[in-house]
């Protein structure tokens, strides 16, 4: 009877916790940021109190340290990314241009009639320069809208802050409030969760960092023009597997025939495809990450779109984390299987 009463009162917690991120998804996105933020520097804040360093001294160290990188990288970000967006307007006409007459005759003389898509892709390049105009128009005039994302980019830090101060005091409190029943067994499960999410942010970040660098690197090289805007893409896509390098490749194939056309270019930026994603499937992903996390890509693909389409933005940062955890029960939850009755 008290083992049903704590499996129900789990239940129960879990329902209201999934009712209420749906609720308050719109206002969630800094308070989970912030979140993410302490999670992966909370092991630094333990690492200088077990030196001696004060816990209030500690998690300022730490805080400055995350700020001055957060900072080092909007300033170094934002003029490169402004000028290639800015670019990447101008050229997108051309890029239209080059596959309505390079590509739809094709499709269309083997497969489909496009006429009409023709048409809509032609509309949309003679209306982009309104198209862009209207939404600067938008942006510029939702005073309300651009107070509320600032507001939200303010709690950040803050929350940032509060959590690493009190991370240790957050999760005893925590564990002090389960049924003693089940205590142990959800630490247990809890510690196996912990791994699987410490291998898959400090794992699989650094390999999305490191895939955004090497390809803003190599097709910056090579002389394609719109070189970082699509590195930094393939690296912010690559958490779900195959998409980033998928969009990526055409994204740059595209933009290299509008730009030098057949020729050698073209087949070095394959080539710089080829290296980095050899780089990736037996160095980068191996080393950084190594099979802790065990998610199979069509459950992160699986994943990503259902928190999506559920969560909005909250729901694809929350949909991997969500995923893993999961993972853990289902895995817990297979080998009570397999111990019962009902299996033997």
């Amino acid at each position: 009877m008290k083992t049903m009463l704590s499996q129900t009162f789990i239940i129960f917690g879990i329902i209201v916790a999934v009712v209420l991120l749906h609720l308050l998804a719109p206002i969630l996105t800094p308070f989970l940021v912030g979140a993410l933020l302490a999670y992966l520097f909370n092991p630094l804040v333990v690492k200088l109190k077990r030196k001696g360093v004060p816990n209030l001294l500690s998690v300022l160290l730490v805080f400055i340290a995350i700020l001055l990188i957060l900072t080092g990288l909007i300033l170094l970000l934002i003029p490169l990314v402004q000028k290639q967006i800015i670019l990447f307007v101008q050229t997108t006409p051309a890029m239209i241009a080059w596959v309505q007459t390079n590509v739809l005759p094709w499709v269309s003389d083997n497969f489909i009639d496009i006429n009409s898509l023709k048409e809509s892709l032609g509309t949309a390049s003679s209306k982009m320069g309104d198209v862009v105009s209207w939404t600067l128009a938008t942006v510029l005039h939702s005073g309300q809208a651009v107070i509320f994302w600032m507001g939200m980019i303010f709690l950040i830090p803050v929350v940032t802050f509060y959590l690493l101060r009190d991370w240790q005091r957050i999760l005893k409190a925590i564990r002090n409030l389960l049924p003693r029943s089940i205590e142990p067994t959800v630490v247990k499960l809890t510690e196996q969760c912990d791994e699987v999410l410490s291998a898959f942010f400090r794992g699989q970040l650094l390999v999305m960092f490191t895939l955004g660098v090497l390809y803003c690197i190599g097709l910056s090289i090579i002389g394609l023009k719109l070189g970082i805007l699509i590195g930094i893409m393939i690296g912010f896509m690559s958490i779900v597997p195959y998409l980033g390098v998928s969009v990526g490749i055409l994204m740059a194939t595209i933009a290299a025939l509008v730009q030098f056309g057949a020729g050698h270019e073209l087949l070095l930026i394959w080539l710089v495809f080829l290296i980095v994603q050899s780089l990736e499937g037996s160095m980068l992903t191996p080393l950084l990450v190594g099979k802790r996390i065990g998610l199979h890509p069509v459950a992160v693909i699986f994943s990503v779109l259902a928190g999506g389409r559920l969560f909005g933005f909250f729901g694809i940062l929350l949909a991997l984390p969500v995923a893993a955890i999961v993972m853990v029960w289902l895995r817990y939850l297979h080998q009570r299987y397999h111990a019962s009755r009902y299996y033997q």
